[in-house]
């Protein structure tokens, strides 16, 4: 299309108003025959040859302008705006040519041989001429122009010459006349052209606004006010199983569900629920979307909103691939990705669902399980290996799963099981009595042959009274109570767990406040020299006096410490007590401290050595660190350097409980050791037992041949000191057959004593009666 313009009018508008001229051009026929018979009667009624002439020129031009359009189809469709350009010139010069033929007919008739009938004829077809220029000729403002020009020019100066004022006047308003003509012209082409464009405008809108429609990835669909389609796109025809969107035009939403029903699209149930919404939504002018699942698999998502002027709109698309995440979002959300079990949260809502569905006055039973020992797995065989063995033990619970009974993998290596209805407990300890038999047994993972053993705690609880969360916290109680009982084995939940366990979360915030006001003490147990029978060290211990229940063990509030995760801060309360006190005894006493595994863990264990120390001025030599084989499992290479560090300051470190753990004699030789401490276990059987008397003498001597002094710990007889000082020979015991631990000011006291045969520290230098 050429974009160039005439004037005020776009070169394509132009290219048109220029083909506009070459169109009905029978009115030239007719015009020439009008233009010749006027003049031809003029000639007639004055007898005057020049009208007679112009009679034949008028027809001849009519008839010239006549045959000039004659352009074939062909010649018009290919019509552009160089050769429309040309067309009009020679179409204004051939109708300039008639104007002017016309006017002269006029002013001839008016002044040169004036006569009335021959001034009227001349001037009506001149003025009938001029009239069909604004509707013949508006598309060429060139042509209006000249054409009326030449007529009424001649005219005008005709009615000027007559001097008759009533000729002058007419005269004069020839111009005027001709302005209103040239004028009307303009305003039609103006409209036209304002018209032509604002077509262009909305159909090019309207093939926009097609395309878009057509192209969009939805499905759209307009009703009218009295509910059918005025508008559809492609997709919407394609999503509904039409041919054609022209298809849909007409229709109501009925038709159009049922349409999806006819081509197995969807079923009667899925027509009549997205049409109450729907039409619902319609109505409301509220949005309102509907999600359907169609028979072939796929998921179309309607959106319905009542548009402006009352007209509905439905959008659709397909969400087939979005529901497919969503689901899988929601699966992942759900379930344990390792065993496909519900998980914590989601086990949560389902089991409250179910407790507050059904018979309210129903037993529940529920059992929270976990594998023992599974820690140990993942240090040594490493987590593949754990996660294998995770699976293995859901994949055997799974089969247990029903209606009735829901499992969870709660996190790490706990499991739980829901028992939507027991009758009794020993219907309840029936049925898990087979799960849990069937859980235990070997399997091999990754080349591992390993057994799963597990420990649980169940409760058996009327629904009425109970939720999830007070029968997980009985469970977890019971399941506690279970591992307390040496695992391999369940229980089920009695009141007096909870009494335990209320008592048991009292005791730790007490303890909690016993360690922030510094309320625990420290004693010390003799450590003796085998060839002196003197006093040559002491070990450390804590001790805390409950204000009400009085003294406590430590095998009860160290476990309890370590949970609460203060025992870093009981070690740090011993360290300085034991330096402090140390510093004050004679220069031949020295101090032991245990320093947990979290000690060791932390790399601030050689500063508060070191801190202690320096605080206490006591010199290091005299201070020996004990270590336990389980601080030594993890992290061998952070233990090797925090073992070295310690050495570097003048520490002595002695390898605690040994025979309790692993008993792994790497420990003997790979660690920087000073000496080692033989648990008092050794001694239970040592009289009695050849074998276990014959171990103890081989552990003595694999240490001192590795340079290690030995310190036997348990001694609480005097058969088993004196069988220690025959054949054993380590160079240091202790034990309660020394008495109980002591103050500071106690040890101070004993520190020049000896040991003697009647079991008493007494002054002067005896030996051990045989």
């Amino acid at each position: 299309m050429d974009k160039r313009s005439s004037g005020d009018i776009p070169g394509d508008v132009y290219v048109q108003f220029v083909k506009s001229l070459f169109e009905s051009r029978h009115m030239l026929l007719v015009g020439a025959f009008s233009h010749m018979a006027v003049a031809l009667v003029a000639y007639v009624r004055t007898g005057r040859p020049i009208f007679a002439i112009i009679s034949i020129l008028l027809f001849a031009i009519g008839f010239w302008r006549f045959l000039g359009l004659r352009p074939s189809q062909n010649e018009l469709d290919q019509l552009d705006w160089e050769t429309a350009r040309k067309w009009e010139f020679g179409y204004v010069l051939k109708g300039g040519v008639q104007g002017l033929l016309l006017g002269t007919f006029g002013f001839i008739a008016i002044y040169v041989y004036p006569d009335q009938f021959v001034e009227l004829g001349a001037l009506a077809i001149n003025l009938g001429s001029l009239v069909t220029v604004v509707g013949r000729n508006y598309g060429s403002k060139r042509m209006v122009m000249v054409f009326t020009t030449t007529v009424l020019g001649p005219i005008g100066i005709g009615l000027l010459l007559r001097g008759e004022l009533a000729h002058v006047v007419l005269g004069l308003l020839v111009f005027p006349f001709g302005y209103i003509i040239v004028s009307s012209s303009a305003a039609v082409r103006s409209i036209l052209v304002r018209a032509v464009v604002e077509h262009r405008k909305a159909g090019q809108l309207g093939r926009r606004f097609d395309r878009a429609l057509n192209t969009m990835p939805h499905g759209l669909v307009m009703f009218s006010p009295e509910g059918r389609v005025i508008v559809a796109n492609a997709q919407a025809a394609e999503y509904l199983g039409f041919h054609s969107h022209e298809q849909l035009l007409g229709r109501t939403l009925r038709a159009l569900l049922l349409r999806g029903v006819a081509g197995k699209l969807m079923s009667q149930k899925d027509r009549r629920y997205a049409e109450v919404q729907l039409t619902r939504a319609l109505k409301e002018g509220r949005g309102r979307k509907v999600l359907l699942r169609l028979l072939d698999g796929r998921h179309l998502e309607f959106s319905a909103r009542e548009g402006r002027e009352e007209l509905g709109v439905i959008i659709f698309e397909e969400v087939t691939q979005r529901v497919s995440a969503e689901e899988k979002i929601r699966h992942m959300a759900r379930f344990d990705s390792l065993t496909n079990l519900p998980n914590r949260a989601y086990f949560h809502d389902m089991i409250t669902d179910l407790m507050a569905s059904g018979d309210p006055g129903r037993l529940c039973g529920l059992v929270v399980l976990d594998l023992d020992d599974f820690k140990n797995v993942n240090d040594t065989l490493g987590h593949p290996v754990g996660d294998g063995l995770i699976y293995a033990a859901a994949e055997r619970l799974s089969g247990f799963e029903g209606d009735n009974v829901k499992i969870s993998r709660f996190g790490g290596d706990e499991f739980m099981i829901f028992f939507n209805r027991v009758e009794d407990e020993y219907d309840f300890a029936a049925q898990f009595k087979t799960i849990f038999d069937a859980l235990q047994g070997e399997v091999e993972i990754a080349g591992h042959a390993l057994r799963i053993q597990s420990s649980a705690g169940a409760v058996v609880a009327p629904v009425r009274d109970n939720d999830m969360d007070a029968i997980t916290v009985k469970a977890d109680l019971a399941l506690y109570n279970a591992k307390e009982q040496g695992k391999n084995g369940w229980r089920l939940f009695e009141d007096e767990m909870d009494v335990a366990f209320r008592n048991r979360q009292m005791m730790k915030s007490d303890l909690r406040s016993a360690i922030q006001a510094r309320a625990l003490r420290v004693v010390y147990q003799p450590i003796v020299d085998m060839k002196s029978m003197r006093i040559s060290a002491c070990e450390a211990l804590c001790r805390w006096d409950h204000p009400e229940l009085g003294p406590i063990s430590p095998a009860v509030f160290i476990p309890l410490a370590e949970e609460i995760g203060l025992i870093s801060e009981i070690s740090a309360l011993v360290l300085d007590a034991a330096c402090q006190e140390c510093a004050r005894w004679p220069k031949n006493l020295g101090v032991s401290v245990n320093l947990s595994a979290k000690d060791f863990y932390s790399d601030a264990v050689v500063d508060k050595v070191e801190s202690a120390l320096s605080r206490a001025g006591l010199d290091a030599n005299r201070l020996e660190i004990e270590v336990t084989e389980t601080a030594l499992l993890d992290d061998k290479a952070l233990n090797r350097r925090h073992i070295d560090e310690l050495k570097s300051l003048g520490v002595r470190i002695a390898l605690d409980d040994f025979g309790t753990g692993y008993s792994s004699l790497s420990y003997l030789h790979t660690l920087p050791l000073d000496c080692v401490k033989i648990d008092g276990s050794f001694l239970h059987d040592v009289a009695k037992n050849r074998r276990s008397h014959q171990l103890l003498i081989g552990v003595v001597e694999l240490s001192r041949n590795l340079g290690l002094s030995v310190t036997v710990e348990g001694v609480e007889t005097f058969e088993q000191l004196k069988l220690l000082d025959e054949t054993v020979k380590p160079d240091r015991v202790q034990g309660f057959l020394f008495g109980s631990a002591l103050s500071s000011s106690g040890i101070e006291t004993m520190s020049n004593m000896v040991w003697s045969a009647d079991g008493k520290f007494q002054p002067g230098d005896l030996t051990v009666q045989q």
